[in-house]
């Protein structure tokens, strides 16, 4: 029986020769989501921003402005509204007093649902959110401390278990990869909530499993060929490693796409960042990180093999050459 595959055996992509090129249209593409996020923002969620979240679905899309002028005239505080996705959903933010019991954001919830029922025969309420602006206020500093913490563990790691050139561009990779993120959802304005923040961590350790798979070859075949040139070396282990990365990419992008597509709107946001980061990884491990070691200085003739852990040298995957 033939197995299925997508890349050929024995392939011969010169990778290494266009790395300038990627590496223009990577600094460009950070810059750029660097300044969406910086000048758009995201759309915080009201695990970052504290209050009160209500998502209504309307029977056809309604005019922002009828539904912000009938909350607004109830006396519950400026409204903040979004639609996303489906013109028909919106997304309602108030604020709520701090110390606020249930019963008091119960009779807020109430007061909006009746008046907007009123106004809008047909309209069902899909979500109600609470968070207060203090447990805002820790949710943001563990999800960013939770990113920093694993990008830099990753790093070190990978200084600690090859070169320290690996460690380098796995952190320059990694780095890519959550800025290209926090960049889309500056562009879409889809809401960056805690699921966002677990995608973005799921997004990491899939990065840095692809990556270390592609080092994995490369030291092996650093120790194995120390005269071959470096940028044909580390062709070769990209190409080796190839029929892996592109059949586990495809098939997480298949599932990931499906989940997308079916989930409901609770999974949406989270499902796009995976898939995104499953793309921009796959990108970052082929073109960005493997290549960085060139301009980094990494030499077979100076590669010092670290002490053997007992650990299985590489994952055998694709042909050897």
């Amino acid at each position: 029986m033939r197995l299925l595959k997508l890349v050929p055996d024995n392939t011969n992509i010169g990778f290494v020769r266009i790395r300038v090129v990627c590496f223009i249209v990577t600094a460009l593409l950070t810059i750029a989501a660097l300044g969406l996020t910086g000048a758009r923002g995201l759309n915080l969620g009201v695990d970052f921003v504290g209050g009160l979240m209500i998502e209504a679905q309307f029977p056809e899309a309604p005019q922002i402005g009828r539904v912000r002028s009938t909350i607004d005239g109830l006396g519950v505080g400026t409204s903040s509204l979004q639609q996303f996705g489906d013109p028909r959903t919106v997304s309602i933010r108030l604020p709520v007093e701090e110390g606020a019991d249930q019963g008091a954001t119960n009779a807020i919830v109430g007061k909006v649902s009746t008046a907007l029922k009123q106004q809008f025969p047909g309209i069902r309420f899909t979500r109600t959110d609470t968070v207060s602006g203090k447990v805002s206020g820790e949710l943001i500093r563990n999800g960013v401390l939770a990113v920093i913490l694993a990008v830099l563990g990753i790093a070190v790691f990978s200084w600690l278990r090859y070169e320290w050139q690996f460690g380098v561009s796995t952190f320059v990779a990694i780095v890519h990869d959550v800025i290209m993120t926090l960049g889309f959802f500056a562009l879409t304005q889809m809401e960056f909530d805690l699921n966002i923040v677990a995608a973005v961590l799921t997004i990491i350790g899939y990065s840095i499993n692809d990556k270390m798979v592609i080092d994995d070859r490369i030291r092996e075949n650093m120790r194995k060929f120390r005269q071959m040139d470096m940028k044909a070396l580390i062709d070769l282990s990209v190409n080796e490693t190839l029929p892996r990365t592109v059949m586990t990419s495809i098939t997480i992008g298949l599932a990931l796409l499906s989940l997308l597509l079916f989930g409901g709107h609770v999974l949406r946001g989270f499902s796009a960042a995976m898939l995104l980061g499953v793309v921009v990884g796959t990108y970052s491990s082929v073109y960005v990180s493997s290549s960085l070691l060139i301009t980094l200085g990494l030499q077979p003739q100076r590669f010092d093999s670290k002490p053997d852990t007992g650990r299985p040298d590489a994952e055998r995957v694709g042909p050897k050459g």
